[in-house]
């Protein structure tokens, strides 16, 4: 089931396009100009930038990031890597990847501020929690967004390619097989520079649109 803060602003939205709520970042989010177009921030999170999982890569691609969302002109949604305590101990993932990140609530599993900051005065829908590599929930915010149809583009960018960012392209080519999804290398980074480019190249062949 989505999360009933965002299913809430999608109702405000397609009550009044003029305005949106505010979702965790300052002041009334404007109305996009272009509105058949959305921005998905994949886990742009403290951890997998600067935090237990960050990399000098990660760190790179912030200010592109921030540039492009203030640049911006559609639709904003972002995904937080959400974990509980029992994550090393519970989960697949944890006994894989036995490094504690984005703990709910922690400094961590928040997005950082800098891309929050420039989502002011954004048609910014909200953030969609993931306990896991892909979004369930993703698909269906997306579709409900105000005028979506099979024209409605879809970007992605963020972290790690070679895992989320990956992981939720593919989830949206399956469950938009005719939409243009497009993910721009120059703001997404991987676990190590091999990954991100086998990455790529996986999305490209499921006709995933890859851009600089």
């Amino acid at each position: 089931m989505v999360n009933n803060n965002i299913m809430k602003r999608l109702a405000i939205t397609m009550a009044a396009l003029s305005t949106f709520a505010a979702f965790s970042c300052k002041g009334p989010a404007a109305q996009p100009q272009a509105e058949s177009k959305v921005l998905v921030l994949i886990d742009m999170q403290n951890d997998f930038i600067d935090g237990s999982l960050g990399s000098e890569a990660a760190q790179a691609i912030v200010p592109n990031v921030v540039d492009l969302v203030r640049g911006y002109d559609g639709y904003i949604v972002a995904t937080r890597d959400t974990h509980g305590e029992d994550y090393l101990d519970s989960t697949l993932e944890g006994r894989l990847l036995p490094v504690s990140h984005c703990a709910k609530g922690s400094n961590g599993w928040q997005i950082c501020s800098s891309v929050m900051q420039a989502l002011e005065g954004k048609a910014y829908v909200g953030e969609v929690d993931k306990p896991t590599f892909g979004s369930k929930e993703l698909p269906e915010v997306i579709a409900s967004l105000p005028g979506f149809d099979k024209n409605f583009e879809i970007e992605l960018v963020g972290l790690d390619t070679d895992i989320c960012v990956v992981s939720n392209a593919l989830s949206l080519r399956m469950n938009f097989p005719d939409n243009p999804i497009t993910v721009r290398a120059s703001c997404c980074a991987g676990t190590c520079p091999e990954r991100h480019s086998a990455a790529l190249e996986t999305m490209k062949s499921c006709q995933i649109n890859v851009i600089e």
